[in-house]
């Protein structure tokens, strides 16, 4: 992990000291209104539909168990709501009323005292009142932690492949990339004020698990037939109303050179992005309208960029050495028997003493780079409570798994899980049994429970509608293990509004909450895919047909599996059913399953 410096630690705790500043001046009445939202919104600190709600930075999606533990206490100790402000929220979701799924309804149960896992690598918080805000900022800086840039028409939090620097199918480590690129960008004052938040992924990998186009800026790391290492650059990706996938601006561009590549991006972005109209203010509008024109311009700017000096932001290679040592692996001591002999013993061994365990093995642990380790995923994903949700208790467990089996280290996941990146092989069998105890071993990663899901309309004031008690209705629908096993591996994306921070777009199966009248509504769409193996190249999903009631919802997921079952050939996956048998059967299931009244 990136380790701070004297500098970096003083940067963030004074501004942990100047929001202190800003919060206690609008206290006073010093401090309008209309002033003080930007400033705390640049601290990460929104105000939500019922509650402040905070956004905490994870750079590329690393945590030491000291932060997580941090994590754990603010979940504890601030995440705790005013009585009538829970009060009132509960009232409004019963007059929603419930999702039937089966015989049973079920309703949002609003808790507090957790934290929220976010498909960008961030963790959020939706009950801290503003007045301990303060306190909140100063026990993040006392573990190199902070909400900078996590909102606002800014470079948000730049996200990355979980599998960063262990992968078996890497090209090269990105998180120094990434983090060279986080501190550059951090409170650049040509970037503070762009016409609309900006989001770069970077990937060093084959396989893209960090979906990066579908990123405003998606970076893939690409050795050229010299054998030199360069980025594959792509531009003007995004979901919300008009979802696209990124182009390719440059095929090859050396990665000394990305700072300032990023940089003309930016600034063609910021001189032509539309102000006027927010819904057409992110960058994939303007290169959508503008195509080479904005390609030409973005490389005229950077010839101009490079003409000054050579580049002003070009890295050297001193530079990317120093940031690199920080990413060494850990000193571990490992076994020195074969790899291929304790995993050997490790599966017969749970072929014939525990099909569960056999199952954790083949869903929830990954290769890794060094043979003598794993990379195991820790599931969040269970029946009451949502996806990527996390207690107080389960994040100061997951701190304690780290220490004890992964060299003190976790990574945020993109579907909103954590992962052990430094398993030693030979302790698999007690990271599992610990891991269960702790109730992190469903063997359900990429399964369907597994899903994504925004807060949705029980906490964001954006939202259409709901998103919890949907995936709580076919999450508990799927609650059999044969069943989900036999589906196959199946991304299930739900999102509450267009802003599609559930990412639907790119779901196998995606969900989106619409309005209707003031009822709750939502579309189901098919085909999706964000770019990794298992789904293939980034496409957006296809919309079944009419929306659907809350309740039909189950029912219309019901279908499209059943679907599937009878459609599907040996040993074909979902997505891959699909697209050889078209969307038709499928619209006609999902058709069929509503509900009389609604036909």
């Amino acid at each position: 992990m990136y380790q701070y410096t004297e500098f970096d630690r003083a940067f963030v705790q004074a501004r942990a000291n100047q929001y202190r500043d800003q919060l206690t001046r609008w206290q006073a009445g010093q401090l309008p209104e209309d002033e003080f939202r930007p400033l705390r919104l640049q601290n990460g600190w929104y105000v939500q539909r019922y509650a402040p709600m905070l956004r905490v930075a994870v750079p590329y999606g690393e945590l030491s168990s000291a932060q997580l533990r941090v994590l754990a206490q603010i979940a504890r100790d601030y995440d705790q709501p005013q009585p009538e402000l829970l009060r009132a929220a509960q009232a409004k979701q019963d007059v929603l009323g419930p999702v039937q799924s089966g015989e049973r309804a079920i309703s949002s149960k609003l808790t507090t005292g957790y934290g929220h896992f976010t498909t960008r690598q961030n963790i959020q918080y939706n009950w801290i009142p503003l007045d301990k805000s303060a306190d909140v900022m100063d026990l993040l800086a006392s573990v190199n932690m902070h909400g900078i840039q996590t909102s606002g028409n800014c470079i948000r939090n730049i996200t990355s492949d979980e599998l960063a620097g262990i992968a078996v199918d890497e090209i090269a480590d990105p998180r120094p990339f990434g983090e060279i690129l986080r501190q550059w960008s951090t409170l650049h004052p040509e970037f503070a004020f762009l016409p609309r938040k900006f989001k770069i992924a970077i990937s060093g990998a084959l396989e893209d698990r960090a979906a990066t186009a579908w990123h405003d800026v998606g970076l893939y790391l690409i050795r050229n037939a010299e054998g030199e290492l360069g980025f594959k650059v792509q531009v003007g990706g995004g979901m919300g109303r008009t979802p696209v996938i990124g182009s390719v601006i440059r095929e090859f561009l050396p990665w000394h050179q990305v700072m300032n590549y990023i940089e003309a991006i930016v600034r063609v972005y910021n001189r032509y992005g539309r102000r006027d109209n927010i819904y057409k203010a992110r960058i994939k509008i303007l290169v959508k309208a503008e195509g080479q024109r904005y390609f030409d311009d973005v490389e005229a700017e950077y010839q101009q960029i490079m003409a000054h000096d050579g580049g002003p932001h070009t890295i050297t290679q001193a530079e990317l050495d120093r940031v690199s040592a920080c990413f060494v692996p850990p000193a571990l001591n490992c076994d020195p028997k074969s790899a291929d002999a304790k995993i050997a013993n490790i599966l017969r061994a749970a072929a014939e003493d525990d099909i569960e365990f056999g199952r954790w093995l083949k869903q929830n642990v990954r290769a890794h780079k060094n043979p003598n380790l794993r990379a195991v995923t820790l599931s969040f994903k269970r029946l009451g409570q949502a996806p990527g949700d996390a207690t107080a208790d389960q994040l100061a467990l997951a701190a304690e798994l780290a220490e004890q089996f992964s060299a003190g280290e976790v990574r945020v996941t993109h579907d909103q899980n954590l992962l052990l990146p430094w398993v030693a092989c030979d302790q698999l069998p007690e990271l599992w049994r610990a891991a269960r105890k702790a109730g992190f071993a469903k063997p359900n990663i990429r399964l369907l429970t597994d899903m994504i899901a925004c807060p949705g309309g029980d906490f964001c004031s954006l939202a259409n509608a709901r998103s919890i008690p949907i995936a709580e209705a076919i999450t508990e629908r799927y609650q059999d293990m044969d069943e989900l096993h036999d589906l196959g591996e199946i991304d299930l994306h739900i999102s509450g509004c267009i802003n599609s921070c559930g990412h639907h777009h790119s779901g196998h199966i995606g969900i989106l909450g619409v309005d209707k009248d003031g009822l709750e509504w939502y579309q189901v769409s098919l085909g999706g895919a964000d770019g990794s193996t298992l789904s293939g190249t980034a496409v957006p999903g296809k919309v079944v047909g009419p929306s659907f009631s809350a309740s039909e919802v189950p029912e219309v997921i019901e279908a499209v599996l059943e679907t599937y079952r009878q459609q599907r050939e040996a040993g074909e996956t979902f997505i891959a059913t699909l697209r050889r048998v078209g969307m038709e059967p499928y619209k006609d299931a999902a058709k069929a399953a509503r509900l009389p009244a609604a036909v």
